[in-house]
């Protein structure tokens, strides 16, 4: 298959998933296949959560719409631009991808890095994340029929494959590194984001700031779960921004994560501010729980600049006002483009490469 032909697979792809959204699903009469994929599809969605407590309706169609909106032809000519040496000849290899199951679809990066790069993928699914990769490569299979030789799912031990690319927390990590020490590997470990505040922040962008935190309930590398304040800050405005997602209590599994976390913390004579649905906790990990967000206050803002330089293998995003170099806009953490890559790890140079 020749670049094109891949870019226009996923073209195809990303038109089909370009249908599916939250309050305005319509089947269109120019996509491929719709007859033999659109209910189906419908009906796995509307399933997901059985699957996957987490995994409601409206998380979902946030994930297919983000992919939707990525998968375009001139938003991968764009990203493939950077590899001058993707088009040369090259032995294709078979790709391991140990997939994480944390937000929904969200080892769909690593799958159409292999395959756009002309190697086949072997994939091991999370047991929280089954179904919903699984139909996407079937729909990419009718599309072409060709990559039914290049896709294959397993769900017991990985044999016959050339490299890996592994994503769990930082205890599997060390299993993994062991396990693939002689393999061409990339391996992701725990990751989490921040945002570094200086009290000039408008409603809106606390309001956006909202998104960066309740997002997939918080369970990405990629949600805000730690807050740098100046000292004295008073987190007021904060919580009258943030009011807006109130409703993420009336999801049993965040509730029931509220009332635990905030329980155990209590038991600890920690101090909390709590407003009914998050706490927040001074605290110098960057890893808080589910329902909670950990803040540090500081003096001096270069002092941030320095710990997050020095940090930088624990952190995924950095949220702020242009406080920090090269930090994004509040409410754009669960929308990278095809170009941000987990870990900030190019995993197509790597497999270019390998």
């Amino acid at each position: 298959m020749t670049l094109e032909t891949k870019n226009s697979v996923f073209v195809e792809l990303g038109n089909f998933l370009s249908q599916f959204s939250e309050h305005n699903t319509i089947k269109k009469s120019d996509v491929l296949h719709n007859d033999l994929f659109f209910e189906d599809f419908v009906n796995l969605i509307q399933l997901s959560q059985s699957h996957n407590g987490w995994y409601t309706p409206e998380q979902v169609y946030f994930a297919i719409q983000s992919w939707a909106n990525a998968l375009t032809k001139a938003n991968l000519e764009q990203w493939l631009s950077n590899y001058p040496t993707i088009n040369d000849q090259r032995t294709p290899k078979t790709v391991a991808l140990i997939l994480a199951g944390n937000i929904p679809l969200v080892g769909f990066h690593d799958f159409l890095s292999v395959l756009i790069t002309g190697n086949s993928v072997l994939v091991k699914t999370s047991s929280n994340d089954q179904h919903l990769l699984p139909f996407l490569a079937k729909y990419l299979i009718a599309i072409d029929d060709s990559l039914a030789d290049r896709i294959t799912f397993v769900e017991g031990k990985l044999e016959n494959f050339d490299t890996v690319i592994a994503t769990g927390s930082n205890n599997t990590a060390r299993y993994f590194e062991y396990y693939f020490k002689d393999k061409p590997s990339i391996i992701r470990k725990n990751r989490n984001s921040v945002a570094v505040l200086d009290g000039t922040e408008s409603k809106e962008q606390l309001l956006a700031l909202g998104e960066d935190i309740f997002r997939y309930f918080g369970l990405g590398c990629r949600n805000v779960s730690k807050l740098f304040v100046p000292k004295g800050y008073k987190f007021d405005s904060f919580f009258e921004a943030i009011f807006a997602y109130q409703d993420v209590i009336h999801y049993e599994k965040y509730a029931n994560n509220y009332d635990y976390n905030k329980a155990v913390f209590l038991m600890s004579d920690f101090k909390l501010l709590d407003n009914g649905f998050l706490t927040i906790k001074e605290d110098t990990s960057y890893a808080s729980p589910i329902s909670s967000v950990f803040y540090e206050f500081y003096e001096d803002i270069d002092e941030i600049r320095e710990r997050l330089v020095s940090d930088t293998e624990q952190i995924q995003c950095i949220v702020s006002n242009n406080l920090i170099e090269n930090s994004i806009n509040f409410g754009q953490t669960q929308l990278p483009h095809l170009w941000n890559y987990a870990d900030n790890v190019d995993t197509i140079s790597f497999l270019l490469i390998t």
